[in-house]
């Protein structure tokens, strides 16, 4: 008998999903593969496991089902009239951490379905968190954990020179990649995306050996071309401020001087459409307040307020209203940075350094500066950097009211 239940987990991009697709499918395993965030509710996750089980007789009408008692019952049904009684079948359940939003019930059935049902089957949960945060209540069944750890820089400059032009040795592009990774792999460590941002910026690396200014070996001429391209192309990881297309266009537009689609240049200035980690998108809120409102302003709105405004504080803020902002933004040190970002985040935030990692992506995309001084290791400073249309854009993400908090606005 196979294991009730295989865990698999680990970051995303590091192999999980195409590793099991590509046993399942060399071994000719029979097994049918869904996608969590795609079949969202438990209707639409049970019929896509019954009308798509492997060898399944069904009749002119799809399979219904409602329920995990009708699941089981129709699952059995299927595997004996398949013929399928004889084989381990195998349910992988892709983006499982979907599944603790969904039903009570439904976890915890899964890994007890070779038990439920009486069959040879096993079901495989693919995740990118920890088994810990799995278990919720009572009934959990441990399955068998299989962790896939992070790619090392190594593994992958060796994965991304795959993807090497048939007209370039493998070598000249092993050194390519490894000049984007010194620029991208401190605030991206997702492959797909490094793989993307690699092959989009190749020719623009190549430029001057097609102009015949340099040779494959000059690599310190080739360096210089592509390294401001390479710190312009920094701003957009993870941003999705432009496409692909978007952004190609702009990079031919401006190697040829022409004045170019300008809309796609002021998306790419505005930086109008963020996707930021979560609390990511809080520290810069954050930043901006500790940027543009005095310190004395932050015991105000950032604690229970034991009475109103009087009547003259008020007529003194509306002479002051703007001048915070037409001053610029003020540096703040990182213990005001956290005392903000904690009295504004939802939900309870413990300080790890994850945290302080996100503070430092910031940094490296030019959202927040940090400043000189003779105190910097003890307590560095920072400001924000971004104006104040972009950080109410971010606001609106996380439905918070950024005008509410900021000194000139009250």
């Amino acid at each position: 008998m196979s294991p009730p239940c295989v865990f698999v987990y680990g970051h995303t991009s590091t192999g999980k999903t195409c590793v099991v697709n590509t046993i399942f499918k060399t071994l000719q395993l029979p097994h049918v593969l869904v996608n969590c965030v795609e079949c969202y509710n438990a209707r639409f996750l049970y019929e896509h496991i019954l009308n798509n089980l492997p060898q399944s007789v069904k009749s002119s009408d799809h399979y219904r089902c409602d329920n995990m008692n009708d699941f089981v019952r129709q699952f059995q049904q299927i595997v004996k009239d398949g013929c399928l009684i004889n084989e381990t079948v195998y349910i992988v359940l892709d983006k499982a951490e979907r599944l603790r939003e969904m039903d009570a019930n439904i976890l915890p059935a899964f890994l007890r379905l070779q038990e439920l049902t009486n069959l040879n089957m096993c079901v495989m949960l693919i995740s990118e968190i920890v088994w810990e945060k799995y278990r919720t209540g009572t009934g959990y069944c441990d399955p068998y954990i299989l962790h896939f750890p992070d790619y090392t820089k190594d593994n992958m400059v060796e994965i991304m020179s795959l993807d090497c032009p048939t007209d370039f040795e493998v070598d000249f592009y092993s050194n390519y990649t490894n000049l984007v990774l010194s620029i991208f792999h401190i605030v991206c460590r997702d492959l797909k995306e490094l793989r993307h941002l690699t092959m989009l910026n190749f020719d623009k690396y190549i430029e001057p050996i097609r102009n015949g200014e340099a040779t494959i070996n000059d690599s310190r001429k080739l360096w210089r071309n592509i390294e401001p391209h390479l710190r312009k192309a920094l701003q957009t990881v993870y941003l999705r401020e432009v496409s692909s297309a978007q952004w190609e266009r702009l990079q031919k537009e401006q190697s040829s001087e022409n004045t170019g689609d300008s809309q796609t240049k002021t998306v790419m200035l505005s930086r109008s459409h963020v996707e930021l980690p979560f609390y990511s998108k809080y520290l810069l809120i954050a930043g901006y307040l500790a940027s543009y409102n005095p310190v004395k302003s932050d015991a105000r709105f950032f604690k229970k307020r034991s009475a109103k405004m009087t009547k003259r504080a008020h007529l003194v803020k509306k002479k002051e209203r703007a001048s915070n902002h037409l001053l610029g933004p003020k540096p703040f040190p990182l213990d005001r940075l956290l005392a903000i970002f904690y009295s504004i985040v939802e939900g309870r935030v413990a300080p790890t350094a994850n945290i302080f990692s996100q503070i430092t992506s910031l940094v490296s995309l030019h959202l927040l500066g940090q400043t000189a001084g003779d105190d910097q290791i003890e307590m560095p400073k920072y400001k924000c950097l971004v104006s104040l249309d972009f950080i109410r854009s971010v606001s609106r993400t996380v439905n918070f009211e950024v005008i509410k908090y900021l000194y000139d606005f009250i």
